[in-house]
């Protein structure tokens, strides 16, 4: 009689969960350093600039296909250890009321931005898929269906309460912020009822990525560092963000809390909680490292700039990085801010690579 030999299959959910990404989110052994990078997917890349060429920013991100088709590019391209969906941080305003569009030139715009305090009680707090946000969540199911049975995990996101509020106010970008300090100051019950509208929308549309497949969340505070100093940050900031962490427990997978230009009050960013704190490139990785203390993994933090240099200063660059986590579990190796357009796309193959040979511990866990 023939013996017919079974061969032991590894769940989906299994395969994901030994991804090296997720293992070092938990500060758990992995192969080596998991790679990826803060607009992963984006202009740097002929085949976005080949999408980017026929649709809005408005209609990448609100149909599903489009989104989901961007978002796998890069992955696609190099060996990146995760994806990030293809989103932007500013359509749960949209759901809120606030009229958003993208203007070649200047950025984002809010056409109705908030300038009364009455105009915050106006603001609406609906669950995502009852909004604009809807067709993002449909883009996250659409790339976990391909990637997730590959064992590789799809990064959901939003911005911090702090952020979507600076542009709600300024109505765009800022170069002082003199607005947004204008209420914080001058009518602080206000403020603290925008800012907790913004944890209720924000945990609802970051805990819904995560039913839709999202296996990582991340956590943009891009205009807290720029605009706040420390004090100004403990008062009217760390108390809304730590309610967003606290609340964001619950969804089962890690959080990433990631904050540029804040390394003065470093150590109170990191308190507000995530199970991995991203941060950008303005300080040693081993300097944040001492402030965020143990038990936390870490993200980061190659200057962008350094990926238009040569290979030869790019490399040294990554070495010095590398040296900074000294080979410890719990990091995850990302620029300390989003990739630059003018990026080759070869020098992020080469990054990619070389971080993997140059941090690879032996035989894969």
């Amino acid at each position: 009689m023939e013996q017919v030999l079974t061969v032991p299959t590894v769940s989906t959910e299994a395969r994901l969960e030994a991804s090296p990404f997720l293992r070092a989110c938990r500060g758990l052994p992995v192969p080596y350093t998991p790679v990826w990078l803060m607009r992963q997917a984006g202009r740097y890349m002929p085949q976005y600039r080949a999408v980017r060429a026929r649709y809005s920013m408005l209609e990448m991100i609100s149909t599903p296909e489009l989104a989901a088709e961007v978002t796998l590019q890069p992955v696609r391209a190099f060996e990146l250890d995760a994806a990030i969906i293809f989103a932007d941080i500013l359509p749960p305003l949209m759901g809120m009321g606030l009229k958003l569009d993208f203007v070649p030139g200047r950025g984002p715009v809010l056409e109705n931005r908030l300038q009364r305090a009455y105009d915050i009680d106006l603001l609406a707090t609906p669950p995502a898929e009852e909004t604009i946000l809807a067709k993002t969540l449909e883009a996250v199911r659409l790339v976990a269906a391909e990637l997730t049975p590959r064992g590789i995990p799809l990064i959901g996101f939003a911005g911090a309460p702090f952020t979507l509020a600076s542009y709600a106010i300024e109505g765009g970008g800022s170069k002082n912020y003199a607005r947004v300090k204008a209420l914080m100051y001058g009518e602080p019950a206000a403020w603290k009822r925008l800012m907790t509208k913004l944890v209720t929308v924000q945990v609802d549309y970051l805990l819904k990525q995560v039913e839709a497949g999202a296996s990582a969340l991340q956590v943009f505070d891009s205009w807290a560092g720029a605009a706040l100093g420390r004090e100004d940050y403990r008062r009217y900031v760390q108390p809304y963000s730590r309610m967003l962490f606290q609340q964001l427990e619950r969804a089962g997978v890690p959080v990433i809390n990631f904050s540029a230009g804040t390394a003065p009050y470093i150590a109170d960013v990191a308190s507000c909680g995530g199970d991995v704190i991203g941060v950008d490139w303005r300080m040693p990785l081993g300097w944040f490292r001492q402030r965020i203390g143990e038990g936390r993994s870490i993200q980061g933090n190659l200057d962008p700039v350094a990926l238009l240099a040569p290979w030869r200063e790019l490399k040294a660059r990554i070495d010095e990085v590398l040296a900074e986590a000294g080979g410890r579990d719990g990091h995850i190796f990302n620029l300390g801010h989003g990739i630059l357009p003018e990026t080759p796309p070869e020098n992020v193959r080469r990054l990619v690579e070389y971080v993997h040979a140059r941090t690879m511990r032996g035989e894969a866990l």
